[in-house]
């Protein structure tokens, strides 16, 4: 069974660091890809980070540069490490994960709060 399940939201000052975490998926070899998503107040979802099984990853421009995802595989565990965080990178952030069926997974999010 899949599910994401993320952690590490909360309260920070522009400018600041955050790293989120993510577990619940099995393990990084038993899935297409994990990810993080984002949706801020009045917007829809978007995009922000993919690692793949094979190590590659991939970032939305607007995190290019300030975000790293990365895998702990020993423990199961998906980051997102977010430096120089902007107002703009308040949202609930979410954890997904795609299986080798292609189906995607998310979590239930956690609220990451950026104040200026």
């Amino acid at each position: 069974q899949v599910q994401p399940v993320e952690s590490g939201g909360g309260l920070v000052q522009a400018g600041g660091s955050l790293r989120l975490s993510c577990v619940g998926y099995g393990s990084i070899s038993s899935i297409n890809s994990m990810g993080w998503g984002r949706q801020a107040p009045g917007k829809q979802r978007e995009w922000v980070a993919t690692l793949t099984s094979g190590g590659s990853t991939y970032y939305a421009d607007s995190v290019k540069g300030r975000s790293t995802i990365s895998t702990d595989n020993a423990k199961n565990t998906v980051y997102l490490q977010m430096d120089s965080l902007k107002a703009e990178d308040t949202a609930v952030y979410y954890c997904n994960a795609k299986s080798l069926a292609l189906v995607t997974y998310w979590g239930k999010g956690t609220l990451v709060t950026v104040s200026s």
